[in-house]
C-alpha cells in the first residue's frame, strides 16, 4: 500500500547540498541564471559581512550566483554605502517602477526585486543575520537545482532568543524564536491549510523560488508577504511545489512583544483577505488597517510602571496593501518579453 508524500518528505538538511561545485554544474546544465536580493532598512551592522561572504564564496570561488542586489527602503544609516563598497548592486525601492508608487515594507522590496533582477531563480535573504554563512544561500538553491518539480524553498532553523535568564552571560536562550508562528500561524494553517502546517517555520525570512512561479504571486507589502505566498502557491501549484531546508541556527534581532503584535495584525489581515478570496471564509465587514495597542503613561509625579500608571491608546496604521502578480505589470512583460497570458 503506497503512502502519500508529504512536505516532510521534501525536508532536508543543508549539508545535503554542501558540494557547491555540483550545484554549479546543475545550474550550467539547465542554463539557469540565479539572483540574490537583500531587502534592507537600516542594516549597516550586518549587511557588509553578508555580502562579502556571499560574493567571495558563491560568485568568485564558485560561480553559483550571477548577481547580488540590495533593495533598500530609504535607509537612514550607511546600509547603501556599505553594500556598494562590498560589491552589491544597490537599488532604492522607490526608484523601481515609480509609476506604481511605493510603500514601506519588506514585501514591497521583494515585489520590486522581481522587476529589477534578471535571474530565473531568485533567492531572498534577510540582512540582519549575525551568524550568516553561505549555507543560507546554497541550502535554499539545492532543491531547486536538483528537482525541477520544486518551485519554492523555505528555510528553517533553531532561533535563539535574547533572554535575561540568570546564569546566561550571553543573554541568549537556545530556543524561543518563532513565537508568532506557534501561537498564530500554525493554528490557522491547521484549521484551513493543514498541508502548510507541516512547514517548520512558514514565516522564515530566507527562501528561494523560480521566477515562473513568483511572478504569478501577489505580494503583501508588509508582514503578511510570506504567509500570502504560501497560500497562493497551494492554490496555484499544490504543496508538491514546496520544500524546506534546515540551516541549523539563525541569530538575529528579536522583536519586542509590541512589535510581534503588529506583525500578527498584518499577518491576519493577509490571511483573512486570502481565505475570503478563495471562498473559504466570508467576512461580514471590511478589515481595519489600524493596530490598537496600549502604552503606559504614568501621571505626573508617579513612578514609572507602578499600579498608578494609566494606559493610553496608540493606533498604528498597518496597510493591508497587496501588490498584484508581477506578470500582469506591462513594464515587466515588456522587459522579460512575455507575450502569452
Amino acid at each position: 500500500m503506497s503512502t502519500k508524500a508529504t512536505l516532510l518528505d521534501r525536508t532536508w538538511h543543508h549539508s545535503r547540498f554542501e558540494d557547491i561545485g555540483r550545484l554549479v554544474s546543475l545550474k550550467e546544465q539547465k542554463g539557469l541564471k540565479i539572483s540574490l536580493a537583500f531587502p534592507t532598512l537600516n542594516e549597516e551592522l550586518t549587511i557588509g559581512k553578508e555580502i562579502l561572504l556571499i560574493r567571495t564564496e558563491l560568485m568568485e570561488r564558485f560561480h553559483l550566483l550571477d548577481e547580488i542586489a540590495v533593495i533598500d527602503s530609504s535607509s537612514k544609516d550607511n546600509t547603501r554605502k556599505i553594500a556598494e563598497h562590498f560589491g552589491a548592486r544597490v537599488i532604492a525601492s522607490k526608484k523601481i517602477l515609480p509609476k506604481y508608487g511605493t510603500y514601506r515594507g519588506k514585501g514591497e522590496n521583494l515585489w520590486k526585486s522581481l522587476y529589477a533582477l534578471e535571474g530565473d531563480i531568485i533567492v531572498w535573504v534577510d540582512a540582519d543575520i549575525s551568524n550568516f554563512a553561505p549555507k543560507f544561500v546554497y541550502g535554499l538553491l539545492g532543491p531547486l537545482l536538483e528537482d525541477d518539480g520544486i518551485s519554492y524553498v523555505k528555510a528553517f532553523y533553531e532561533r535563539p532568543i535574547r533572554s535575561s535568564v540568570t546564569g546566561n552571560p550571553a543573554g541568549i536562550a537556545s530556543t524561543g524564536g518563532g513565537r508568532v508562528t506557534e501561537i498564530l500561524v500554525r493554528p490557522l494553517f491547521s484549521l484551513f491549510y493543514p498541508e502548510l502546517a507541516q512547514l517548520i517555520q512558514p514565516l522564515s525570512g530566507e527562501y528561494a523560488g523560480r521566477r515562473a512561479l513568483l511572478e504569478q504571486l501577489s505580494f503583501s507589502v508588509g508582514y503578511g508577504v510570506e504567509l500570502g505566498h504560501l497560500i497562493d502557491i497551494i492554490n496555484l501549484s499544490g504543496s508538491g511545489a514546496l520544500a524546506q531546508v534546515d540551516l541549523d541556527i539563525r541569530i538575529h534581532r528579536n522583536q519586542s512583544t509590541s512589535s510581534l503584535g503588529k506583525m500578527a495584525f498584518g499577518i491576519l489581515n493577509t490571511f483573512f483577505s486570502r481565505v475570503e478570496k478563495s471562498g473559504n471564509l466570508h467576512l461580514l465587514r471590511e478589515l481595519g488597517d489600524r493596530y490598537i495597542s496600549l502604552v503606559q503613561e504614568p501621571p505626573k509625579g508617579a513612578v514609572v510602571n507602578t499600579p498608578h500608571a494609566v494606559p493610553k491608546i496608540k493606533e498604528t496604521e498597518i496597510p493591508g496593501v497587496e501588490r498584484p502578480p508581477m506578470i500582469g505589470i506591462p513594464e515587466y512583460r515588456e522587459k522579460f518579453k512575455i507575450t502569452k497570458d
